[in-house]
């Protein structure tokens, strides 16, 4: 390492002491904490992660909540949906976060065919992704269909997090990925279903796609959190996938999505930097060499 390099890496060590340290004394992000931010009227943030590094950056960061969604079927692994996501990738991935042991509170997510056949093959699969994955909690899409899977989940103690508006695992049925509740009929039922979940043992509520007064109306008929994705401000707090805020994505983005990183861009400059300098040949240099 060069004299310059050392000198930039003793500057920087103690900040990231200090860094970690204060990521090693924040309390643990419980279901209880989650209810006491709403309380308080401090807004929920959620992040997904499907790895070990970017979990622990995602924990370092503050998040309260982080998500090991099946969207990783979309952004890591490269389907067009989340469908072909399986209990095993979900394991995979959970598996992976786990091992930073975040202060943030690990939620799972239930794919698409792992809980729909039966209250019991949905407690048989959360219980996986808690007893194998380590997930602290698993969340599922749907609503008032949905409410015998929920309540067999939670007589199982598992928490879990309703999901309601734009559900992608119902994408073929919704004809696409569409705003939510925009009808009189639509506005009712899911104002109906999220109190049918909260009764029947979730701890929260993610609210995808939906005017932002329905989800205001719903946030205030529940005694729950509710976290939205594209449902507005009156959330009790937000979430968004990693790779659209970070700007790992390509192409167009749901209007509720807001890149606050280029990594995308750092990364291809990075990269091309780095074959430029092996194919100029001033990479590798004297200072990266091993004497014998």
């Amino acid at each position: 390492m060069s004299a310059r390099r050392k000198t930039a890496a003793r500057r920087q060590a103690p900040a990231a002491r200090t860094a970690a340290a204060a990521v090693a004394a924040r309390p643990k992000v419980t279901v209880a904490s989650l209810q006491d931010l709403k309380r308080a009227g401090q807004p929920i943030v959620m992040v997904t992660a499907y790895d070990f590094p970017f979990a622990r950056l995602v924990d370092a960061a503050g998040a309260d909540v982080i998500l090991v969604g099946d969207s990783l079927g979309m952004v890591v692994l490269g389907f067009e949906s989340t469908l072909p996501v399986t209990l095993e990738h979900m394991l995979h991935h959970v598996q992976a976060v786990a091992r930073a042991r975040p202060r943030a509170l690990l939620v799972a997510d239930l794919p698409f065919m792992s809980y729909q056949v039966s209250p019991q093959q949905a407690v048989r699969s959360a219980g996986r992704l808690v007893q194998h994955g380590g997930a602290e909690a698993v969340k599922l899409e749907g609503g008032e269909r949905m409410l015998p899977m929920v309540e067999a989940i939670v007589r199982a103690d598992i928490p879990v997090l309703g999901h309601l508006g734009l559900t992608p695992q119902s994408v073929h049925r919704m004809s696409g990925y569409r705003v939510q509740g925009r009808s009189a009929e639509a506005r009712r039922r899911l104002r109906r279903e999220a109190r049918q979940l909260q009764d029947a043992g979730c701890f929260g509520l993610v609210l995808e796609a939906i005017p932002a007064a329905l989800a205001a109306e719903i946030r205030t008929a529940v005694r729950i959190p509710t976290i939205g994705i594209g449902a507005g401000a009156a959330c009790d707090g937000q979430v968004l996938v990693l790779h659209d805020l970070l700007g790992l994505t390509e192409g167009a983005m749901p209007r509720f999505v807001e890149r606050f990183a280029m990594l995308g861009d750092a990364a291809r400059t990075g990269v091309a930097a780095f074959a430029a300098a092996v194919r100029a040949g001033r990479y590798p240099r004297p200072e990266h060499e091993y004497g014998s």
